[in-house]
């Protein structure tokens, strides 16, 4: 890399962050100019108009809270309700879901009530709730569908101290699809159940507990949506009874389908880092986890996915450290399920939907058996279930997630065991893991010094060929001192190159651990996100709008152990690999700013460790010794590889002369 390339990339950042720079300040003013424009709208009692003028200012600054309030008051002030959650075709990217959000419709009910058949009489009810808890979750059941409203989890809170609400809403859609036997289609989600035997919330304590929701029908048959909850467990059972209902149904229904339709809300502070780990993820029967989309790339590169899918055992709704889960009691006949990505500027991240074929039989009291697991992605918990839910934590994949699952979440678990402060957990696992790779690490270095010992030595076959056209001659020269010295010149790459699968672990390892969520360490309040200690004004592309000083300190310390472990020789055989070396540490440090904290605070404290271990190979290792050695492996034949002695071998059996060297 010349200077000339290097001065390309410095123009090309400083474009970029001119041009973030400008469009924030363009942003702003067209903001301010819209709004001021319908505060005078407002002033002179022209709503109509002022309340569009703010809707467009909001396209400019969809955060500002206060004007999102005056356009609220407005809404109410016109008759038109309050401001709604934003529908599925708002969070498509490249809308604004803003302006579709804040338009004021009140939620709709059933007006044709014929259209429902024998279920004609439950179109229409109250909007009540029903509550299943345990020492663990909270979960409401809606009157209208009878379907899971919501679930907040008891021991997790958001980043600003709220709740951790799984899902909230009449946007959440849970429920079959059927018709019956004068052709009327059926939409439990849209029809009123009523509790059977409710006296009051439902807390389960000491042994398992249930709610049973009842959508009655006008000749005496009813379904039945039975909620189970354990005590100390995430994991609920639902059991759909469907009876009396043989006369309702056609006799030639062998499969029903469920629709169930979920928006993930944001719960992290870094949505850059967390919607990174969101996705869909379904276990195919009898087979593997799989992602929906494939990887993270393929699926950035679409507003929308979808897949057909066969024969699951259960399908997910993930974000990074929280997942719905419906799982099948045997298997889901077929599937539809797509993702949608949500706008940046709004509060959710995707919205998931899944049709699902589940097995039927046609009877009197037929039963459709699954279960709904609401919890945090743990791996040492989800593996307690043996339904593979662990795959849902991503720790990369083959050798990668080999090395996380048998050796770094043991000795993690273990040290978890007997420490609270999870900073001096990463500090000790850091240790143990640099203590491991030790031999290795001084092997690279005796390389490195039997290198430096060499440079006057290979300078001067520098300076017998000094011409370009004898350029092949010189690396041929260089390749037999190397062989005569018994020095390979790869030979401090390949102890490196043995220790890069453990830094690809730690780099999935620290962003999936939920155990890491919301804990401190020094100045960092979060190790699960990035630790700002100065907030920008502005944005600058691939950096963010703030300072990690651990992605810092991580940089800084990569840069002092690239020096001191930078080999002697060979740069003039290799231009601008000295500058590439000091320009990629600047690079991570763009890259893993919005980053979990405990990763780069594990990277740091593996450089500084690497330091240490670097000095203390060089006060134990004498180049002079080593030089002395060289020489001595000089004046020894040099000894042939037995490839060149098959080799020879051949040729003398043939009776053709032997390659020239």
């Amino acid at each position: 890399m010349d200077r000339n390339t290097v001065t390309g990339i410095i123009l090309i950042f400083l474009i970029f962050m001119g041009f973030s720079l400008y469009n924030n300040h363009r942003m702003g003013k067209f903001f301010e100019a819209e709004k001021e424009y319908a505060d005078s709208l407002y002033t002179a009692g022209n709503y109509d108009q002022a309340r569009e003028a703010y809707i467009r200012a909001l396209n400019y600054k969809p955060k500002d809270q206060p004007t999102i309030q005056k356009l609220t008051d407005l809404n109410k002030q016109l008759g038109l309700g309050s401001v709604q959650q934003p529908d599925s075709a708002a969070l498509t990217a490249g809308t604004t879901d803003t302006t579709a959000a804040l338009q004021g419709s009140v939620p709709g009910r059933v007006t044709d009530s014929t259209a429902f058949g024998v279920f004609s009489s439950r179109t229409h009810g109250l909007d009540e709730f029903y509550t299943l808890e345990n020492d663990l979750m909270v979960m409401k059941i809606a009157a209208r569908g009878g379907k899971p409203y919501s679930v907040m989890l008891k021991k997790y809170s958001t980043h600003d101290g709220r709740p951790v609400v799984l899902f909230d809403g009449d946007s959440t859609v849970f429920g079959y699809k059927f018709f019956t036997l004068d052709n009327k289609p059926i939409r439990t989600d849209e029809l009123y159940f009523t509790p059977v035997g409710y006296q009051g919330p439902v807390v389960v304590s000491g042994s398992p507990a249930s709610l049973t929701m009842r959508l009655e029908a006008s000749n005496g048959a009813y379904i039945d949506f039975v909620y189970t909850m354990q005590p100390d467990d995430y994991m609920i059972g639902l059991e759909s009874v469907f009876s009396s209902l043989s006369s309702v149904i056609p006799a030639n229904t062998t499969s029903m389908a469920l629709d169930w339709k979920m928006y993930i809300p944001q719960q992290e502070k870094g949505r850059q880092n967390e919607d990174m780990y969101t996705g869909l993820k379904y276990k195919v029967y009898q087979e593997d986890v799989v992602d929906l989309g494939g990887t993270r790339m393929q699926r950035q590169k679409k507003d929308m996915v979808t897949e057909s899918l066969m024969k699951t055992d259960w399908i997910a709704y993930k974000d990074q450290f929280f997942s719905s889960v419906l799982i099948a009691d045997d298997f889901f006949l077929n599937a539809a399920v797509s993702s949608t990505n949500a706008d940046p500027t709004s509060r959710y991240l995707r919205f998931f939907e899944s049709e699902i074929g589940v097995p039927y039989a046609h009877s009197d009291n037929s039963t459709v058996k699954m279960q709904f697991y609401f919890g945090p992605n743990s791996f040492t918990l989800m593996k307690k279930y043996d339904m593979q839910l662990e795959e849902l934590v991503f720790l990369g994949r083959n050798i990668i997630r080999w090395i996380n699952q048998f050796v770094i979440i043991p000795i993690f678990n273990l040290l978890d065991n007997f420490i609270v402060n999870y900073g001096l957990i990463i500090l000790i696992l850091t240790l143990i893991i640099k203590l491991v790779l030790f031999p290795l690490t001084h092997k690279s270095f005796i390389s490195q010094a039997k290198m430096r010992v060499m440079k006057p030595m290979v300078d001067e076959i520098a300076k017998k060929f000094p011409k370009q056209e004898d350029a092949m001659k010189k690396q041929q020269a260089t390749m037999d001192l190397y062989k005569k010295a018994g020095v390979s010149p790869m030979g401090g790459c390949l102890p490196m190159l043995l220790q890069m699968p453990i830094l690809f672990a730690m780099f999935r390892f620290f962003p999936a651990s939920i155990e890491l969520r919301q804990q401190s360490f020094l100045w960092a309040q979060d190790l699960s996100t990035y630790d700002s200690i100065l907030n920008l004004p502005f944005t600058i592309p691939m950096y963010g709008d703030h300072v990690s000083l651990f992605t810092l300190l991580m940089t800084a310390s990569t840069i002092v152990t690239t020096k001191i472990s930078s080999p002697a020789g060979g740069q003039e055989q290799m231009p601008g690999m000295k500058t590439m070396m000091y320009i990629m540490p600047v690079m991570f440090m763009f890259i893993l700013n919005n980053f979990s904290s405990g990763l780069t605070y594990y990277y740091f404290l593996a450089n500084v460790i690497s330091i240490i271990q670097t000095q203390f190979s060089r006060r134990f290792v004498s180049e002079s010794e080593i030089l002395k050695k060289i020489e001595e492996n000089k004046k020894k034949p040099v000894k042939k590889s037995k490839w060149q002695q098959r080799l020879e071998a051949a040729a003398k059996q043939s009776g053709r002369p032997l390659p020239k060297k």
